[in-house]
């Protein structure tokens, strides 16, 4: 191997073994976890943590996205091949909650690095999107529905997972019950929406249960910690 290509794969390894490692610390330690364990974990230094990723934000995106690309493209693929756009949206709601409770300080980590962008989220939105759109043109989901309030059940999902035991699945009870609020089923008028507080557009942070009251109050191994 040429030695140019060879330092490349060299860097790419590094980088592999910093993400797995900054994804391990992070759920052991909260998401207060100190760079130089990171870096220890993956057995390399602290410079070697530096040159690859040059600040916290950069490496909490980067774990972030790893996490995303192994855990929910392929529930995406699946969700959106799904006929049954009910069934598809169940598979996408329970593959996120699943690794958002998974990677949960590194959720809480990007929060308060402020690196939950919508770019960062598209990934994930732009698909649920396009099955609620979807369903609405079927009928399975109810045609009142908008894009904020979409926004909204999610940040309401997402906060579930800091009020239940992070062993357990909990959450799954509250992704079923917004699935049966999103049937027109039995379905009552809607009052009128309000616009979000905080929007996502370009370079904002995802905020989806603004504030971050939830996110900025769990400590080691996402435990609750009071103020």
């Amino acid at each position: 191997m040429e030695p140019s290509r060879r330092l490349r794969a060299d860097a790419a390894r590094n980088s592999e073994r910093i993400l797995r490692a900054a994804r391990e610390v992070y759920a052991e330690n909260g998401p207060d976890a100190m760079l130089e364990d990171i870096a220890r974990r993956a057995g390399v230094g602290i410079a070697t943590l530096y040159r690859r990723f040059p600040n916290k934000e950069a490496l909490v995106r980067a774990a972030f996205e790893q996490s995303m690309s192994e855990h929910l493209s392929p529930a995406i693929e699946r969700a959106l091949a799904d006929e049954d756009t009910r069934q598809g949206l169940d598979t996408l709601l329970n593959a996120a909650l699943s690794m958002m409770a998974r990677e949960r300080n590194i959720l809480a980590a990007a929060d308060l690095s402020g690196t939950l962008t919508a770019e960062v989220a598209a990934p994930f939105l732009d698909p649920l999107m396009l099955l609620v759109r979807r369903g609405q043109r079927s009928g399975a989901l109810r045609a009142d529905l908008v894009p904020d309030d979409v926004h909204r059940l999610m940040g309401m999902l997402i906060g579930v997972l800091w009020s239940i035991d992070p062993a357990g699945e909990g959450w799954r009870r509250y992704v079923a019950l917004t699935l049966d609020a999103l049937s027109p089923v039995g379905a009552s008028p809607l009052p009128p929406v309000t616009p979000l507080a905080h929007r996502v557009g370009d370079g904002d942070r995802y905020r989806p249960d603004h504030p971050a009251r939830t996110l900025t109050g769990t400590g080691k191994n996402g435990t609750r910690t009071r103020r």
